[in-house]
Parts: C-alpha cells; sequence; structure tokens
C-alpha cells in the first residue's frame, strides 16, 4: 500500500509542476479572453478575405492557431487612449 500511496504522491508533484507552467502561446479562445473579445471576433478577422485583419498575426503549429502572449501584450502597449 505505501508503494501505491508512493506513486500518487509523485503525480501530485507533477501535476502542480504542470499548473504553474504559463503558456506563451495562447489559443484562439484564450486569445478572446486574454482581450476582452469574442473569439467569433479573431476568427473573422485571421481569415484570408477578412476586411480588417486582426493585429497581430497568428502562428500555425500543426494545424492550431496559437499567439505570442508577448506579440499579444505589444499591441495593446501601442493602443493610445482617447485622452492622449
Amino acid at each position: 500500500m505505501k508503494e501505491k500511496e508512493g506513486k500518487e504522491g509523485v503525480n501530485r508533484q507533477r501535476d502542480i509542476k504542470v499548473k504553474e507552467i504559463q503558456p506563451r502561446l495562447l489559443s484562439v479562445d484564450q486569445t478572446a479572453v486574454y482581450l476582452g473579445i469574442a473569439s467569433k471576433t479573431i476568427r473573422n478577422r485571421i481569415s484570408s478575405d477578412a476586411k480588417i485583419p486582426f493585429p497581430v498575426k497568428p502562428k500555425r503549429i500543426g494545424g492550431r492557431v496559437l499567439f505570442d502572449k508577448k506579440e499579444l501584450d505589444h499591441y495593446i502597449d501601442s493602443l493610445t487612449t482617447e485622452s492622449q
């Protein structure tokens, strides 16, 4: 029984370490939450025939569409406020 408990402890430690890792690349849905906009808006603006393209170019890895959090932050920082 102690052997089983030991394995569970290792799994819990691994789970904790994995949860502490913050991904740098975000999916479309995660990007939408991060920016506070609808994921449909992002999907429409990354299409090849978009009238207004999304300002941050996505990365495509194995069929997945991902956005670099650093590039998103740079875009946010470049926005001006109305009072300026």
